[in-house]
């Protein structure tokens, strides 16, 4: 690494740091707004427009059960839609290409991928995909899935910051607000950079064009930056066109991939600053951030250093526009954020990179996780290290004055527990079956990695793919997709029960004997915890891929 390697780095982890409170103030001004403040005049008149629209009743208050069958039946129709604009996409307008309907068990998993945040995709976008189920399908659903995410934090937030109630918002409002107050005035400002940079943001039909070598080359065309905006926003990941941030119309500038890589982790981060500011306990806050930041650089560090440490340059699979340091840092990020967009070839990182990749959706997508999910999925672990930490003193734990029994730690067990387990008997599964060995194109510890990084993956609902594995069958499309509804509502499931759970309690004040969380020993508690969960489930797995593989390259044996 030279010198501007190092600056490339300090930067965005400066300008995270900036921007991180700035955007934090107003998404806790967001979660306000009809309790202790307005919104903003523009966006209140629109959202009374669309309240009455469609009959949302704004001070309409649900518990966590009603709230739990609105996220159902928003999903259920999100799919349905999706799933249906596939099936008959020839026959539906703004489809230039004139590209054909999509397969049923490639259209289901889409459709899952897309409701659950994942983005995981078994097709290149740009000859699969029109422009219109780009944007009526995919593009609408980065937007819902990413404010659904959002929305079950805030219901999250209440059951903690609320005391005997059941009511823990209104689903309805909340994915309203996140929706039109946050993502969609941030991709206007994100897609507008973009497209100043180069990215394609048009309706043309494919253009045909003559090489220098006089051969005949198609260019694809179509409403690109849009799409690219809140996909990385919305920690959702995937990619306009197969070659996802690769291809120099989705990423064509040093300062495009620069404002990508800094989209993924915004919102996330600033949820992190919101969060404590709203438990009114911003050193709480500041503890989490600290800790995501120092598993995140500690993986970044050995990511580097696996890609240089023999000597030699790794710059296989690498876009030489953007370079090795750039592309760790995105495969570091995209995997630590739930979002899944690449712009390298995964496969082709070192063992041990492609290792921290894997290894970072295994954490359980909270380094900094989904926009919402990745902070709900660490709130879990702090329960976690709470109750471990109250065993180890004889006392009942307690989070921020709310007492922390039975109930609490069985749905902790499960949020936890349920995505671990689609990964690994996914995998299990998938090296037990014919279908499953067919689709591999290594044999080995690499061939072992790509089906576990797969399932990882979609379990994660991080959508990211070690593209070695042709997931484009009834096999992979029918599992995968199982496994991604399994990674996001086994998860979202037991943190709004939480929440409901919490909300009826009363708040206790602190006493000698409460474990305070806002200090360098609970940090240092935390990321132990999470390390250690993540380690003990998943350690004979990695050294049957990675590990070995990284073993086997250093000695110079293959398989």
């Amino acid at each position: 690494m030279n010198l501007q390697h190092w600056v490339e780095l300090l930067l965005y982890g400066g300008i995270l740091l900036v921007l991180t409170p700035v955007l934090g103030r107003y998404l806790a001004y967001v979660f306000r707004i009809g309790t202790q403040t307005e919104g903003l005049w523009p966006f209140k008149q629109i959202e009374n427009l669309l309240f009455k629209l469609s009959g949302i009743q704004k001070n309409q208050e649900m518990n966590w059960k009603s709230y739990t069958w609105a996220l159902i039946q928003f999903h259920i129709l999100g799919f349905l839609a999706l799933f249906l604009l596939q099936l008959f996409q020839f026959q539906l307008p703004l489809n230039p290409a004139k590209l054909g309907s999509v397969s049923w068990h490639l259209a289901f998993n889409t459709a899952i991928s897309f409701i659950t945040n994942t983005n995981w995709q078994s097709y290149a976008g740009e000859t699969t995909l029109s422009y219109g189920v780009q944007m009526l399908g995919l593009g609408v659903q980065n937007f819902l899935s990413a404010a659904a995410g959002i929305a079950v934090l805030f219901a999250l937030i209440r059951g903690i910051i609320q005391k005997e109630s059941s009511n823990l918002g209104n689903f309805w409002v909340d994915i309203c607000r996140v929706t039109l107050y946050i993502l969609l005035p941030l991709s206007i400002v994100l897609a507008t950079g973009l497209v100043s940079q180069g990215v394609i943001q048009n309706f043309l039909a494919p253009i045909q064009v003559q090489t220098l070598e006089g051969r005949h080359q198609t260019l694809p065309q179509g409403p690109a930056a849009s799409q690219i905006a809140i996909k990385q926003l919305g920690t959702n990941g995937g990619g306009y066109f197969n070659a996802n941030s690769a291809h120099p119309y989705e990423n064509p500038t040093p300062l495009s991939n620069f404002l990508q890589m800094l989209a993924i982790l915004l919102i996330p981060s600033a949820l992190v600053w919101a969060y404590g500011d709203l438990v009114q306990n911003r050193k709480h806050g500041w503890v989490i951030w600290s800790v995501m930041v120092s598993i995140l650089v500690l993986g970044l560090g050995l990511s580097l250093y696996s890609e240089t440490h023999l000597g030699v340059i790794n710059w296989e699979g690498k876009e030489t526009r953007f370079g090795v340091t750039n592309s760790v840092l995105w495969s570091t990020v995209t995997t630590a954020a739930s979002n899944g967009s690449v712009n390298a070839m995964h496969s082709s990182l070192s063992p041990l990179s492609g290792g921290i990749a894997l290894f970072n959706m295994m954490l359980g997508e909270i380094i900094f996780g989904g926009v919402g999910s990745g902070l709900y999925g660490m709130i879990l672990f702090i329960i976690l290290t709470l109750f471990l930490a109250g065993l180890m003193v004889g006392r009942t734990p307690e989070y921020l004055g709310k007492k922390l029994g039975i109930f609490e730690m069985k749905m902790v067990v499960i949020g936890l527990l349920v995505p671990n387990a689609a990964i690994l008997l996914g995998t299990l599964l998938s090296l037990e079956l014919s279908q499953g060995l067919s689709s591999l194109s290594h044999q080995g510890p690499h061939g072992f990695s790509e089906v576990l990084y797969a399932f990882t993956s979609a379990s994660a609902n991080n959508g990211s793919a070690f593209a070695g594995l042709n997931a484009n069958t009834v096999y992979y499309n029918v599992a995968l997709g199982i496994c991604m509804l399994i990674g996001r509502f086994g998860v979202i499931f037991p943190v709004l029960a939480i929440a409901g759970s919490l909300v009826r309690q009363k708040i206790i004040p602190a006493s000698s004997g409460t474990l305070p969380t806002h200090n360098l020993v609970f940090g240092i508690l935390l990321a132990v915890t999470l390390l250690l969960f993540a380690g003990l489930t998943f350690l004979p797995a990695l050294c049957l891929g990675p590990i070995v593989e990284h073993l086997l390259m250093i000695s110079g044996a293959t398989l």
